[in-house]
């Protein structure tokens, strides 16, 4: 209940009542706005009024206090983008995790906690199982598919996609297939590969279009394939 106290205050803050016009001042003004000093005490303000614990001053105070650091820092950074503000939203999210926990009095509980998990073989076989499909398994798919790949580039001027923009398709897409076998899901994966063959897969004439599309689709049944097996053998482990 705490946490959503706090992350709702953090959500009013950032996104409902922060302006344009307070967000382009602080960019220009940077320490010197008063807008950023005015949404850090506001922070810290819905902190105190959500959680309606009166005599807790110290919570809001250390919000109020660190939304200004983050912001702060944030502002400075040379460029204003989707990496950074991940980066932002991660702290602030850390930081009411933090009070939280001091609010529960569970630091002592921590180390305990984690220590279980690290011992537990159904968390430790999902968390393995995840980083192999987002890191591992791309690159086999890649060094797998390289010479299709380099056979299409020959045939074709024009890049075969946008930068990465196959990477991270094929991250996601494990991501999501994994968790759909994870949850006992089986059929979501069907609509998964539909959906991704009426996007990706067009009917086309030309040579050189069929050979992309059958380079995609090979990279594609590769993915899913190899997310399926580990994803059968993480249930058969975990659960």
């Amino acid at each position: 209940m705490i946490f959503l106290q706090l992350f709702l205050a953090h959500i009013l803050t950032d996104f409902v009542f922060q302006t344009s016009k307070g967000v382009k001042q602080k960019q220009k003004k940077k320490a010197k706005s008063i807008f950023l000093y005015l949404h850090a005490f506001l922070a810290g303000l819905l902190s105190y009024l959500l959680l309606r614990d009166w005599d807790q001053i110290l919570v809001p105070v250390f919000i109020s206090i660190t939304h200004f650091v983050i912001d702060l820092w944030k502002l400075n950074q040379k460029k204003d983008n989707l990496k950074y503000f991940l980066l932002d939203q991660l702290l602030h999210v850390l930081v009411i995790i933090i009070a939280c926990l001091y609010l529960s009095s569970s630091f002592e509980q921590i180390g305990p906690r984690l220590i279980q998990l690290l011992d537990s073989y159904s968390f430790l076989s999902i968390l393995i199982a995840y980083l192999l499909i987002i890191f591992p398994v791309g690159f086999i798919i890649g060094k797998a598919t390289e010479k299709w790949h380099d056979e299409i580039l020959k045939n074709t001027k024009e890049p075969l996609s946008l930068k990465a923009a196959g990477r991270y398709i094929g991250i996601f897409e494990r991501i999501l297939v994994l968790t759909f076998i994870l949850t006992d899901n089986f059929s979501a994966i069907g609509f998964l590969i539909a959906a991704k063959s009426i996007l990706r897969f067009a009917d086309k004439n030309e040579a050189s279009a069929r050979k992309q599309t059958e380079y995609v689709l090979i990279g594609t049944l590769m993915s899913f394939s190899i997310t399926i097996i580990i994803g059968l053998l993480v249930r058969h482990i975990a659960f």
